[in-house]
């Protein structure tokens, strides 16, 4: 059984981190219910007060920062409501609709149509788009590093 509870446990982790660069995996919640496994097998012993609150914390802060950062960068380069909501959309259907380069393409597009939908002219258009882009990439970075560190307070929780 250990060794079920570890691939399972495992298996989240990767499947966490992977989430933190393809947006249809659930990415912080994998982590974070891989310590509800290890529990279920191991026992909740070495969990604590300061344990939930610090994993839940950054869970909070990762799902909000995932937004925030992602419009952020768009705002910061002239785009409005509607390219935020465009690139979101393009972020979630771009991997679908152009599987190897959708994760990028997506939110570009989405972020250019949502714009150009709400009569913006096409190089305002444009910028918006690339900083859909630079959102995604400054969110990625975060969430990766973020994602890690919970699996590392994890691991040196558990020791």
């Amino acid at each position: 059984m250990d060794i079920l509870g570890w691939s399972l446990v495992v298996i989240l982790f990767l499947v966490g981190m992977a989430g933190a660069v393809y947006p249809v995996l659930p990415g912080a919640l994998a982590i974070y219910g891989a310590f509800f496994v290890y529990g279920f097998f191991f026992g909740w012993s070495e969990f604590g007060f300061w344990f939930w609150t610090i994993q839940t914390i950054v869970v909070v802060v990762i799902t909000v920062a995932d937004y925030a950062v992602g419009a952020l960068g768009v705002k910061k380069f002239g785009g409005g409501r509607a390219s935020v909501w465009g690139s979101t959309i393009g972020l979630i259907v771009g991997p679908f609709v152009i599987p190897a380069f959708g994760l990028l393409i997506g939110p570009f597009l989405g972020a250019v149509l949502g714009e150009l939908l709400v009569g913006t002219k096409p190089l305002p258009a444009m910028k918006a788009g690339v900083g859909a882009l630079v959102g995604l990439f400054t969110s990625t970075v975060a969430k990766f590093v973020l994602q890690a560190a919970m699996i590392v307070v994890f691991v040196v929780w558990i020791i």
